[in-house]
Order: structure tokens, then C-alpha cells, then sequence
């Protein structure tokens, strides 16, 4: 019942403020809601609509000031529902941006507006003396301990699954510099199965056992420790490995801040949290009995508060632990992987790939046929992967498409997907018309295509083919339905192409010289560069193929840059004998700032050349230039984020000023205060591995 606890809590509320200009988007703020933008939007329920951008920025500075409420103990109730409301209308407004912590935040939001989180250090405390320094019930520490629990040992059990277990799920994570020091002793092979997925699954398991007993404890925040400081690095996730990291201070004993403080200076104290005992709280129930009883005034029955507070507290742990394994009573957001991605606790587990995209449209009343870029009218890429936002994308499209005169439009969308490195297949029936096709949220999907888990195994085949294959060839594995086709296009930039069938019966079309060609298991054709080709399943069974290609433009951008690189060491060492252009000898002298080159190749090379220059001061920066890099982009992010909520309020006060000036005050807002040349360079030449999970 000790009130210690609660400066994690306001610890959490800090992250929180820190996290609304970045992950909640307020420094992006206009990019999404400006004023008559037209884009197809995913919210949860279909009847929420975003404010205008001003009061978007209103909405974002309530969620802010709530924030910084929480962190400081200020009217604290209020400060709770100010950042609850309007961070979970942000929430549902938008399922794209839908992962497992902005639901985290979310949870512990609502959670932290039932409890008593302003007793110690607030300023709550300083304005009514009964609240200053006062116990805390002890269902707050149940709860919020039981919630990180939950994160931990929820995500650990979907980690059972058998593609994380066998190393598929994040296979890409190995190649990260993070884990060179494990190369060391063992291969890149082993640390994707051992390191990345046996070490995620076993913290996931025991993290929240380990941290709730005391001889386990210093193990287990070593341990959490160094895993969410590589997760920062790993995946760009915001505020969650530092939100992760404060609350694992609530499995420590609630004394530990009053022995630390007691540690500094005397006249530092005034300035910290207080060291004496707390006092008692109404909130409280104690034991009876010995000298406790006379120190309660009020006896020891329970108040209808304390009761409610128990029996929430039964109820949201029940619900927690049974709501990621709900999804068979929504069944509609159910694809080859249960729910919506969020709620589950399912992190990492599922990676995917899409090869091909194609929106075909039909005027229901001419016949017309047309396509449309994927992404139109979009700003996001996930409804590619969940039949209810491709439901609600096709009926946006529909009503864009009216105002192309297109009548009665039918859309139809042909989405390829590898699930953990699995086959390419189709994940919804190219065949429906999605506009007038059924979908539910308690039903089946009766338009998404089943995941061929019967071809996993071949996932071991993958590697076999790929490793007989020389650096300059790809490969595309595909597996598809019986009775359908795929429509494919060999662009001039890929040469000695080949389909070849692993299983089942195809024939492909070449649309040029109208002739078909069948293949059964084991045959392969070439295919013409620069043209359409028809490739149909006819099997009883589905078929799987691959295409091997080359991509000839790529091979002689590399022979170009191969030949540069040796022609600059030749220039440098003086052995150069041939006479070499005034454009090249500026270039290989590393002259080439302020030139404008005109040969396409010489351009890549300098391209290049710049890009892994990048690379090398990146990879080589000491720690102080790191952070110096760091601050400088969150200097940018906080600046921008303030400089438009302030136009927002100066516009809902007085009235939005001329067009002219609103360019220059964005242009103004989007200004790179620290000047670097190189910083897109730079951002391409070493990007951070991304969640390919559900990013």
C-alpha cells in the first residue's frame, strides 16, 4: 500500500508526452488531416470522421497537456481523461496505424484514471495535504503489474507458434550489426534460431516471473534491459522499449526512490521526492488488530469504492487474458492471422512479403475496363492484408470512381502475399467483386483464399535453390489456386528470364505469339523480355512455380561501378595511362560536389560512391556524435510539432492569414535547422530494420 510506485507511473506519463509528436503524429499532423484531402480512411467504425486539421491539432494538444497532467500530478483525474479520450479516438480513427503498444498506452491510460496515482511528489499532493504522501491501494500495483505480465507472457505463448520456433519469422533480424558479437561464435544461422527466436521466445515466457520474485529480479531487469535497448535500434517503435523499461520498475519493492534520495546531498532534498513514511489512506484497507487498529479511524469494512475496485480488478484481468484468444467471435477480422493486429500480443511473429498488387475496376453499367494504381487515394499499405479495410478501401474507391464517370464501379483486387517466407499466393478471390461482397465482423470471410500451410515445407527447398544461384540471379517462388491464372509482365530490365514448375500442371500464355505451353513438374520455358505472358493453373491440385531472373540492368550498373572504382585507384596511384575525360577526372578526384554530370553511369557511381561514404561516418561516428545526430531529429520532430499547433490555435483565434503566408510558415516549419548534406544519404544507406511484421 506504499505510494513509491507512482513515480514510474509518472515516469510513464513523461514517455507518454514525449511519444505524441512522434508515433501519435503530431509533428505529421498535416501530412494526414489536411483540409480537403481526399483519401480513403480505415477507421473502426465506419461513422468516425476526423476534425478539421485545426481542431486535429486541438484534439492532439488536450492528449498532450493529459499527458504532462499525469506526470505531474495536476488535477490528475481530469489530466487521465484528457490524454484517455482523445488518444483513443486517434486510435479507432485509424486501424492502420493499429500495433500491440499503442494499445499498451492506451490500456494503461484507462487503467491510470481509476487509480490514485498522485499521492507522492504530485502536485495534487501540494494543493490537498490528506493526498500528499499517502498510501495507495494495492489492486493499482495488481493491475498494472498483471498488465505487463500479460505483454510479456501472451506474447511469449504466440511465440510458440511453429514459424517462430523454426527461425522464419524475423530470419532478416540476424543480418543487424547488433548481433555481430554473437557471429562470433556462432553462425548467422544459428543466431536467427537461437539468438533472435530462441532468446525473444524465453524472454517472453519468464520475463514476468523472473521480475516478480526477489532472487530472479536483478537477472531479469539485466535481461529486459539490454532486450528493449536493442528492440530501440531494431524497430522503429517509438516510445514502447522506454515505456517497457519504466515499467519494470513496479516488480521492485516500493522503497527503493526514498533510499536512493536519501543517498543526496541535504540540500538537494527540498527538490526530491520526500523520504518520510507515508500516511494513511481512505483509499486503504489495513489488518485489523495489535497498534494498526488504533490508527484506523474508520474500522476495517470495506467501502463500496474498495469493493468495485476489487471486483474490476477480477474482471479486467479475465478480459485481458481472454481477449486475445476472442477471435472466434470476430471472425470478420480474422485473415490468415487472427484479429485485427493489436490486441493479440502476436509481436514479430508473422512477416510478410507482397509481390504483386493489382486493382481492377468495372463499370457496372458500360462493361469499361480499367486498373488503378495500388495506393491510390491512400496514405497507408495495410489494407492489402485485412479483409475489412479492403472492404471499406473498395467502397471509397467506388466513390471516387463515380466522379470518373464510372457507373455501378466493381472492384476487384488481386494481392499476392508470402506469410514467413511461404509461397507467393493470392490472399483474396481476384473473382469478387469487393463493393458488393458480403463482410461481417462476426462471420467468416468467405473471399479470403486459405493459406497453403500443406507447401511449408518447402520453405527448406527455398534455401536450397537459392543457394545454387550466383549473386546476379533472383528467384520468385509462387504457389496458386486451381482454375486461376496470373497475369504477369517481364520488364526489358530482366533478362534470361524462366518459369519453372516445382508441382502441378500450368500453361502459360505468351500474349505476343498467342501460342500456350504446357509445363508440367520439373519443366521450364524462357520467357520474352518486355512482354505479357498468362501463367494457369490446371491441376487438380494447386501448382507451384518460380520464376529465375536476371536483372540485367543492375549487373551493368555494378560492372560500371566495378570498373569506376578501378579506374579512381588507378587516377589516385598515378597509373592511369589512358586519357580520361574532363567530367570522369573530376569525378575520380572526388571533385564532384557542385558538378552537373551527365553521363547516366558516372551519375550512379557518384550516387553510390556518396551513399556508402554515408555508411562509413554513420558506422564510425563516435557515441557523441550519435546522440548529437539524435537530439538534432528530435529537436526537429518537437520543433515542427509546436510550430504548427501554434499557427492551428493562431488560426482558430483570429482566422487563417493569406495563402501566401501559410506557404511560408509551413516552408518555415519544414526547415532544416541543422544543415546536412548527406542526412537522405545517409538515411538510405543505413536504415534501421524496420517491424516487417505489420509496419
Amino acid at each position: 500500500m506504499n505510494p513509491e510506485r507512482e513515480d514510474r507511473l509518472k515516469l510513464t506519463g513523461f514517455l507518454m508526452a514525449l511519444d505524441i509528436p512522434q508515433e501519435r503524429g503530431l509533428s505529421s499532423l498535416d501530412f494526414r488531416y489536411f483540409d480537403g484531402l481526399v483519401v480513403c480512411r480505415f477507421p473502426l467504425f465506419n461513422f468516425l470522421e476526423p476534425f478539421p486539421l485545426d481542431w486535429m491539432y486541438v484534439v492532439f494538444v488536450v492528449m498532450w497537456l493529459g499527458a504532462l497532467g499525469i506526470m505531474l500530478g495536476c488535477f490528475y483525474r481530469l489530466s487521465c481523461l484528457m490524454f484517455l479520450i482523445p488518444y483513443w479516438y486517434n486510435f479507432f480513427l485509424d486501424k492502420t496505424a493499429w500495433n500491440n503498444h499503442s494499445y499498451l498506452y492506451g490500456l494503461i491510460g484507462f487503467q491510470l484514471t481509476l487509480m490514485d496515482a498522485n499521492r507522492y511528489w504530485s502536485i495534487d499532493g501540494l494543493r490537498r495535504p490528506r493526498k500528499r504522501n499517502a498510501h495507495v491501494p494495492l489492486w493499482n500495483y495488481t493491475l498494472l503489474r498483471t498488465q505487463i505480465f500479460i505483454v510479456y507472457f501472451i506474447a511469449g505463448i504466440k511465440k510458440l507458434d511453429a514459424d517462430w520456433v523454426e527461425g522464419y519469422s524475423m530470419n532478416h533480424l540476424a543480418r543487424h550489426w547488433l548481433f555481430a558479437p554473437f557471429k562470433l561464435v556462432l553462425s548467422e544461422e544459428l543466431v536467427n534460431v537461437l539468438v533472435v527466436h530462441g532468446g525473444g521466445l524465453v524472454l517472453d515466457l519468464t520475463a514476468g516471473y523472473l521480475l516478480f520474485f526477489d532472487l530472479t529480479r536483478p537477472y531479469a531487469m539485466a535481461f529486459v534491459t539490454y532486450f528493449h535497448c536493442m528492440n530501440s535500434q531494431l524497430f522503429s517503435i517509438g516510445m514502447f522499449s522506454y515505456t517497457m523499461l519504466a515499467t519494470s520498475l513496479l516488480f521492485c519493492y516500493p522503497d527503493w526512490p526514498r533510499v536512493l534520495v536519501r543517498k543526496f546531498p541535504a540540500f538537494l532534498r527540498p527538490l526530491l521526492p520526500l523520504t518520510e513514511q507515508p500516511q494513511r489512506s481512505d483509499s486503504c484497507v489495513y489488518p485489523a488488530g495489535g497498534r494498526k487498529r488504533e490508527a484506523v479511524a474508520k474500522g476495517t469494512g470495506l467501502t463500496l469504492r474498495q469493493r468495485l475496485g476489487a471486483v474490476f480488478t477480477l474482471i479486467y484481468v479475465a478480459e485481458q487474458f481472454f481477449l486475445p484468444y476472442s477471435h472466434f467471435i470476430t471472425q470478420g477480422y480474422n485473415n490468415w492471422t487472427n484479429g485485427l493486429y493489436g490486441y493479440s500480443w502476436d509481436m514479430m511473429v508473422h512477416s510478410r512479403t507482397h509481390q504483386h498488387v493489382k486493382i481492377t475496376y468495372k463499370d457496372g453499367v458500360t462493361g469499361q475496363i480499367g486498373y488503378l494504381n495500388p495506393g491510390v487515394w491512400t496514405q497507408s499499405r495495410r489494407w492489402k492484408d485485412h479483409a475489412d479495410m479492403l472492404k471499406q478501401y473498395s467502397t471509397c474507391l467506388a466513390t471516387q470512381l463515380l466522379g470518373y464517370n464510372i457507373s455501378e464501379p466493381e472492384i476487384y483486387f488481386d494481392v499476392w502475399v508470402s506469410i514467413n517466407e511461404r509461397f507467393q499466393q493470392r490472399l483474396f478471390d481476384p473473382r469478387v467483386d469487393i463493393v458488393t461482397a458480403e463482410w461481417s465482423p462476426f462471420k467468416k470471410t468467405s473471399w479470403l483464399m486459405p493459406l497453403l500451410v500443406d507447401l511449408s515445407p518447402w520453405r527448406t527447398k527455398f534455401d536450397e535453390i537459392e543457394k545454387t544461384l550466383d549473386n546476379q540471379t533472383d528467384v520468385v517462388f509462387i504457389a496458386d489456386f486451381p482454375g486461376l491464372h496470373l497475369e504477369n509482365f517481364v520488364s526489358e530490365d530482366l533478362g534470361n528470364t524462366s518459369v519453372q514448375v516445382l508441382k502441378g500442371e500450368l500453361v502459360v500464355e505468351l500474349v505476343s505469339e498467342k501460342h500456350n505451353y504446357t509445363l508440367k513438374q520439373g519443366e521450364k520455358m524462357q520467357l520474352p523480355a518486355g512482354d505479357y505472358h498468362y501463367v494457369y493453373t490446371i491441376s487438380e491440385e494447386p501448382s507451384c512455380y518460380m520464376y529465375i531472373y536476371v536483372n540485367t540492368t543492375m549487373v551493368r550498373l555494378e560492372e560500371n561501378y566495378t570498373r569506376f572504382v578501378e579506374l579512381q585507384e588507378k587516377v589516385k596511384n598515378g597509373t592511369e595511362t589512358e586519357e580520361i575525360s574532363p567530367e570522369l577526372q573530376t569525378v575520380l578526384n572526388g571533385s564532384s560536389e557542385d558538378v552537373n554530370i551527365t553521363d547516366p553511369a558516372l551519375a550512379a557511381f557518384v550516387r553510390r560512391q556518396r551513399r556508402q561514404e554515408a555508411y562509413e561516418r554513420r558506422k564510425n561516428a563516435t557515441l557523441a556524435e550519435r546522440f548529437v545526430r539524435f537530439a538534432q531529429k528530435k529537436h526537429q520532430t518537437f520543433r515542427r510539432s509546436i510550430l504548427m499547433t501554434g499557427y492551428a490555435i493562431r488560426n482558430l483565434l483570429f482566422g487563417r492569414p493569406p495563402m501566401e503566408q501559410l506557404v511560408e510558415e509551413l516552408e518555415f516549419a519544414n526547415m532544416k535547422v541543422y544543415e546536412n548534406t548527406d542526412a537522405e544519404a545517409q538515411r538510405k544507406a543505413w536504415p534501421k530494420v524496420e517491424d516487417h511484421a505489420e509496419l
